[in-house]
């Protein structure tokens, strides 16, 4: 298991960096989400902001099976409160942003939109349920 899959998601002073508007509905009365109207690499590179000011990473910033290049929303959990950088937490999201630039961007109709958004609050929704927080 790894340090971010053993680390503990209670507490609301963890926080959800978004630009899935599902995932700023559905959880923005039980924690902190940071909303941005902005494409997936500038989720991950505002990731990485806070993670070079002592966050850490709660859930991988590429989880599940959908690639970059598939959808336009991505959500990431974050620790709320600051501490030491952490050098696994940049490794890793250095490697999310490398891996999101490899992929070629996919026109993706209108239709689909709102299924892409549920994908990622599935996701999202599950990593917090197998944490501690309800």
């Amino acid at each position: 298991m790894s340090r971010i899959e053993n680390m503990g998601f209670s507490g609301s002073a963890n926080i959800l960096i978004t630009n899935n508007p599902q995932v700023k509905e559905h959880f923005q009365d039980r924690l902190p989400v940071e909303y941005l109207e902005t494409p997936l690499i500038d989720i991950l590179i505002r990731v990485r902001d806070h993670l070079h000011n002592g966050h850490r990473l709660l859930t991988h910033p590429l989880s599940g099976s959908v690639k970059p290049n598939e959808t336009p929303y991505k959500t990431v959990l974050i620790s709320g409160t600051r501490g030491e950088t952490d050098p696994q937490s940049i490794s890793i999201i250095e490697e999310c942003i490398i891996a999101t630039h490899k992929f070629t961007k996919k026109h993706i109709p209108e239709r689909y939109l709102q299924d892409l958004q549920a994908v990622d609050l599935s996701l999202i929704g599950s990593a917090l349920q197998s944490g501690t927080l309800n």
